[in-house]
């Protein structure tokens, strides 16, 4: 497992790491050059439908 994550990981990628007890997650962030929205746009939609639901 470790050589799986050793070869994914490099200086420009971005990383996200948090420790629960024992477990350490390691998320990496990559973003689509193709994207139609920006990720501020993508957060109001989810909140936007979120909050939307929530009103049902």
């Amino acid at each position: 497992m470790d050589n799986a994550i050793k070869e994914t990981i490099t200086p420009e990628t971005p990383a996200l790491v948090k420790t629960i007890g024992k477990t350490t997650y390691i998320v990496h962030v990559h973003f689509s050059e193709t994207a139609r929205e920006t990720v501020t746009d993508k957060l109001k939609r989810l909140i936007a439908s979120d909050a939307e639901l929530r009103e049902r």
